[in-house]
């Protein structure tokens, strides 16, 4: 397979969006982007498809009017287009398991129609062995950058600075695809990683009461929440330990260590807010519960506004 991107359009305008994101992915990577578009046939036309029109007609119009703005918006970019008739699902994931990326659009909470409403999205996530990106309508080339000075584009001053790579990383099983993602999204961005790490504070069992004796010692003071400065000064010496050999490899990538108590999926939104890419995992399938992609995980493809890539791991 020549080309380590995969993007898929479903004629909307997040599907437009994920292809010039793949297509600035595929540039930065220096590799070819393939731009591929599912449909499968019906007993009874589309209503979307004109009257005098089929639906592998109109299928391959989108395919081509897809194609035609990504090779004009990303010149020079080796692209090649791929019409699949198969189940959406079914041709997606296939895509995806030949490329090292598959980038879709996604509509978030509430839209009508789209991949995510329509739960393609969040199957393909739940399912693929490769990570895959969702990205929202609107994004452009200028939104993964920091705002120029002076009113000028960064498009047109391509040393604007990325905006930085969040992470958001797990302490009990830490995952290497997960972590070696988020710091080379970074290292080919020539920017920041924010790694995010929240969790909860435990609270000591309260001692079971017993009767009053009147030569019984004083009573016990109430339970107590463990001392926070002593479980947080824990939290972040495991995130270091957990980064330090990462920090080694990508001695080039400026990271910084967020550790907070809180509820990871609100943690992780709101640090994302100015973020250039989300980088979360996903752990494998469990086939007794079918596609699952983790509370944190579906909270943050719903809610974050930046695009989100996915990293499925065991």
């Amino acid at each position: 397979m020549p080309y380590d991107i995969v993007v898929g359009i479903d004629g909307s305008t997040e599907g437009l969006a994920a292809a010039h994101w793949a297509a600035q992915e595929a540039q930065r990577r220096g590799t070819g982007l393939s731009v591929i578009h599912v449909w499968h046939r019906h007993p009874h036309p589309a209503p979307y498809v004109p009257m005098d029109s089929t639906e592998r007609d109109w299928a391959e119009q989108l395919l081509r009017e897809a194609v035609r703005r990504v090779r004009a918006a990303h010149p020079g970019l080796r692209i090649t287009d791929r019409l699949v008739c198969d189940a959406t699902v079914a041709g997606l994931l296939k895509a995806a398991a030949v490329a090292d990326l598959l980038v879709l659009g996604s509509r978030g909470l509430g839209a009508l129609g789209g991949f995510l409403t329509g739960s393609v999205s969040q199957r393909v996530v739940g399912r693929s062995a490769r990570p895959v990106v969702l990205v929202r309508a609107g994004r452009s080339a200028t939104d993964e950058h920091l705002p120029a000075t002076h009113g000028v584009a960064p498009e047109e001053i391509p040393e604007t600075p990325y905006r930085q790579v969040v992470l958001g990383l797990q302490t009990d099983r830490p995952c290497e695809e997960l972590i070696e993602f988020a710091f080379d999204a970074a290292r080919r961005r020539g920017t920041g990683l924010s790694v995010v790490h929240a969790f909860r504070t435990a609270f000591r069992p309260a001692p079971v009461p017993s009767a009053p004796m009147v030569s019984a010692a004083p009573e016990s003071p109430p339970p107590v929440p463990w001392p926070q400065a002593r479980v947080l000064a824990g939290e972040e010496r495991t995130v270091t330990a957990v980064l330090r050999p990462w920090r080694e490899k990508y001695p080039t990538v400026p990271v910084t260590e967020t550790v907070t108590e809180g509820r990871a999926a609100v943690v992780l939104v709101q640090a994302a807010q100015d973020a250039g890419l989300l980088v979360v995992g996903r752990r494998g399938i469990d086939h007794q519960v079918g596609v699952f992609t983790g509370p944190v995980t579906h909270a943050v493809l719903h809610h974050a506004g930046c695009p989100v890539a996915v990293v499925p791991h065991d």
